[in-house]
């Protein structure tokens, strides 16, 4: 008698890794249709991040990095897509 191993269909990962799982976790309980999100998708014009849930985003952002986010030391353009806040968050040297 053979074996067989059924195993569930693999999902593509949402952008997750050096981004932070929570922060792509975050983005996409507000928009769960989108299913994963491009590194390149424009979060700000196609409204994933607003003014109304950018306080909380930063709250993530925060935790993730482990490093306090002073605002007047960002910008808009830092948020605008998940390779943004990679490379600003995430790859650059925080000292």
């Amino acid at each position: 008698m053979s074996e067989l191993t059924e195993q569930a269909p693999a999902e593509p990962a949402p952008a997750s890794g050096p981004t932070g799982d929570l922060v792509v976790d975050y983005l996409l309980a507000r928009r769960p249709e989108l299913g994963v999100i491009d590194p390149d998708y424009d979060l700000i014009d196609n409204r994933v991040l607003d003014s109304l849930g950018f306080v909380n985003f930063l709250y993530v952002l925060e935790e993730q990095t482990g490093r306090e986010i002073a605002l007047d030391q960002v910008s808009p353009e830092d948020f605008r897509t998940l390779r943004r806040i990679r490379a600003r968050f995430f790859d650059a040297d925080q000292d």
